[in-house]
């Protein structure tokens, strides 16, 4: 199971990429309404893309590094060895919960701390990340029970593949067990959702031109069973009269966004943990991009595909003039 959620990081990363380059593709040499060129709003599109997809990597890294460990999760009631893994003391996981890093946990300090040290070795072709990320858990607190919070924070560089432009992502997140539960456990006799929250109010980044910002984050993940595990992502903030934000502050060039998820975005091990359905809009200075995802060629809501067949997205950009794009396209 922890394999699976890294293959669904995997294609979300696969799917940043993609919209990498696709946004007003057919239009590069003009200039928005709003006088922000089109390469300014495809920069703006995919460094959103990247943030999320990046960090909501992580936070799958996060749930693996916690479920293997017997203290943290609440799983057993007294030391034991799990995985190999000495869960009492200071020690470095022996199995490879993440494929490119090395995760440290020391039990005897409080609060207990698991790092997730990146290596840069890569799971694959598109990123390289180096860094760490540490996890920081009170004594007493048990993962697997409602309510339960730990401290997520980020020191973590990922470098894209395709064209090596990389972002630093710094700040402290709360990762909260809203329902309680262990995900690992949900199988077809599970009758209940487990949900976990994210939140941040200081997610800091350093783009690849050198600029940085912070950015609020407010997400809802809710994992199912299904044939399969199911698993969909929400926004929970509320910015004036727009709901459902997952992420919203100050672009690269200083302006302000919002993206809020209007649809969940479903992800589904029954389909290949291909990304099935849903739809966010990103909202700027310059107009709105709204994403829509899970179609067929035509642009029509489709089930699993058939074998050899892929998925569709819709982007649709509407300038502040009311000058619309479309473009459908494969990932």
């Amino acid at each position: 199971m922890k394999m699976s959620i890294k293959m669904r990081s995997l294609s979300h990363l696969v799917l940043a990429t993609a919209l990498t380059g696709l946004m007003f593709s057919c239009k590069k040499s003009s200039v928005s309404d709003s006088g922000t060129s089109n390469a300014d709003l495809q920069t703006q599109s995919d460094d959103q893309n990247r943030v999320s997809t990046e960090s909501d990597a992580a936070f799958d890294d996060v749930n693996a590094v916690m479920n293997d460990q017997a203290t943290v999760t609440g799983s057993r009631e007294v030391p034991t060895v799990r995985y190999g893994v000495v869960t009492e003391g200071v020690d470095t996981i022996k199995t490879k919960p993440v494929c490119d890093a090395v995760v440290t946990i020391d039990t005897t300090v409080n609060p207990r701390k698991i790092v997730i040290n990146y290596n840069g070795d890569g799971c694959g072709i598109y990123r390289k990340r180096t860094g760490t990320v540490t996890i920081t858990i009170p004594a007493g607190v048990r993962w697997r029970d409602a309510g339960a919070q730990v401290t997520v924070t980020f020191d973590l560089t990922i470098q894209r593949v395709l064209d090596n432009k990389s972002i630093k992502l710094t700040g402290t997140h709360v990762y909260t067990n809203v329902t309680g539960g262990n995900v690992f456990a949900l199988n077809a006799n599970s009758t209940s959702a487990i949900v976990h929250t994210v939140t941040s109010d200081n997610m800091a980044i350093t783009f690849d031109n050198g600029a940085q910002r912070t950015w609020h984050v407010a997400r809802k993940r809710t994992f199912t069973f299904s044939g399969g595990l199911v698993i969909a992502l929400e926004g929970t903030h509320t910015e004036g009269n727009v709901t459902g934000v997952s992420e919203w502050g100050t672009n690269r060039f200083g302006n302000s966004f919002t993206t809020s998820i209007t649809q969940a975005l479903t992800v589904k091990q029954s389909c290949a943990w291909q990304l099935t359905s849903g739809q966010s809009s990103l909202v700027n200075s310059a107009g709105t991009t709204v994403i829509t995802f899970g179609l067929d060629k035509d642009g029509n809501a489709t089930g699993c595909p058939v074998q050899g067949a892929v998925y569709y997205f819709k982007l649709v950009w509407t300038s502040n003039a009311n000058k619309t794009y479309t473009v459908i396209l494969p990932y």
